[in-house]
């Protein structure tokens, strides 16, 4: 059985789309409530979200559908989504729910599931929700209806949670931070972690106004930052997505450092500690660089499939508990049970103060190959494989790059893209062999019915 609805993050789309509208999520509570209600006790659901306008409309439909039948409804407010997933596991609720469309725009919006242990659902559970999707919803009589109630002291919670994963003794006095939180569900929390941990801060991205989330600012934009970071002669600069999972940071010298680069700092800092776990995991898209530099030192290195969740199941695999994506998606699985931005920051962070490194220092050790990435947007999804004109044009392409360098072409799990990337040493090459192939495929995709 396919799934209909979930993508490689769950439920995501356009806000008033049919995929994504306030009887659609109506839909999804009763439909997920159904399958996690088992057994006679009373059951509970964590909902968080972040700061679109569209989540208030979500949020309510979606405590419809959990109330009607039968499962009690936990609203903790903007949150990140790691925080939902840890706040699902502590709580003990049977079930988590995240209100979010990660870095797209304040018009699309998502629901993200986790379930009781805090890991996001498996495709069969994604599978079998989908299947009640398409049944006649079954509620509950007056008498077994659910209670909905709003919790504020979660943020808290959530906050020290953070601080615990710092090795013991590391404070943050003396640094001086920027943190863009991407005017999206980390603003409260983030700036007040940092702040806990003695850092003086200088906070940009964290005036929500429900529809400037994600907008020229965060992990996916994070120019503002790099200007800010050397104009205030902070040491480091942070930048969350909207829903604060994904992280990218900026040196002292203003220059962006991504999930490839701070999976390297992360990973080398435990293995000369002696503390790291099984093999480090990237993704298709992760720098050869990084492949090769980890080998290097001795450290094993697995990719998986582009998403969090296939590099969460190849770490499960694996016995592995770091990994990650370029885009800067970080797990750390001795923490959370997802991609946490600022748990995996405060990682780095403490490699910063334990060996009294700058973030350039540290990134200093990792040549990084030319990547040039061209997405192809098309009309609808297709296996671009499928297609001879393009998979011969791969063929003879990965022959012309065969030793130099790596060429990566898959379709977007989560938007209507084909996405080309090319991987060597010259950028100017690389350039040049990725236009060539986005061309094909864009010619091929205005073909395809």
């Amino acid at each position: 059985m396919g799934r209909k609805f979930f993508g490689t993050d769950g439920i995501r789309g356009l806000t008033n789309s049919k995929v994504m509208s306030a009887e659609m999520a109506m839909k999804v509570g009763m439909a997920a409530g159904a399958h996690f209600v088992r057994g006679d006790h009373r059951h509970r659901v964590v909902v968080g979200k972040d700061t679109r306008l569209s989540g208030y409309m979500l949020e309510d439909a979606l405590v419809a559908g959990f109330t009607s039948v039968g499962m009690d409804v936990v609203q903790i407010g903007p949150m990140p989504t790691p925080a939902v997933a840890m706040l699902t596991r502590s709580m003990r609720a049977d079930l988590g729910v995240m209100i979010s469309a990660s870095h797209n725009p304040y018009f699309d919006n998502g629901i993200k599931l986790f379930g009781p242990d805090g890991y996001k659902l498996s495709d069969a559970d994604e599978e079998r929700i989908e299947a009640e999707l398409e049944k006649p919803p079954t509620t509950r009589e007056s008498r077994a209806l659910g209670r909905a109630s709003r919790v504020d002291k979660t943020r808290k919670t959530y906050q020290d949670f953070c601080i615990s994963t710092l090795p013991p003794g590391i404070t943050l006095e003396g640094m001086k931070i920027v943190i863009d939180c991407a005017h999206g569900a980390g603003y409260k929390v983030a700036p007040r972690i940092l702040t806990d941990l003695g850092a003086e801060i200088v906070p940009i991205g964290c005036s929500p106004n429900g529809r400037n989330i994600n907008d020229g600012c965060g992990s996916t934009a994070p120019h503002l930052l790099q200007l800010t970071v050397p104009g205030v002669k902070a040491q480091v600069g942070i930048a969350l997505d909207g829903d604060g999972d994904r992280l990218v940071m900026v040196d002292h010298l203003g220059r962006k450092v991504d999930g490839d680069q701070l999976l390297f700092v992360i990973a080398t800092a435990r293995h000369a500690a002696g503390t790291l776990q099984g093999p480090v995991v990237g993704t298709l898209m992760s720098n050869y660089g990084l492949e090769r530099a980890l080998r290097e030192r001795g450290i094993e290195f697995h990719r998986a499939a582009v998403g969090d969740r296939y590099v969460l199941a190849k770490l499960r695999e694996t016995g592995g508990v770091l990994g990650g994506e370029t885009s800067g998606h970080l797990l750390t699985l001795d923490h959370a049970t997802t991609g946490d931005a600022m748990v995996a920051a405060l990682q780095v962070l403490a490699v910063m103060r334990s060996t009294g490194a700058s973030l350039a220092e540290l990134t200093s050790a990792l040549p990084l190959l030319a990547q040039h990435s061209v997405n192809v947007k098309v009309a609808r999804r297709f296996d671009p494989y499928a297609v001879p004109r393009v998979s011969d044009a791969v063929s003879e392409m990965s022959r012309a790059l065969e030793g130099r360098g790596r060429l990566v072409l898959r379709a977007s799990g989560t938007e209507l893209l084909i996405r080309v990337m090319v991987e060597l040493e010259d950028a100017e090459e690389a350039k040049q062999h990725a236009e060539q192939l986005a061309r094909i495929v864009r010619d091929v995709a205005a073909e395809v019915k």
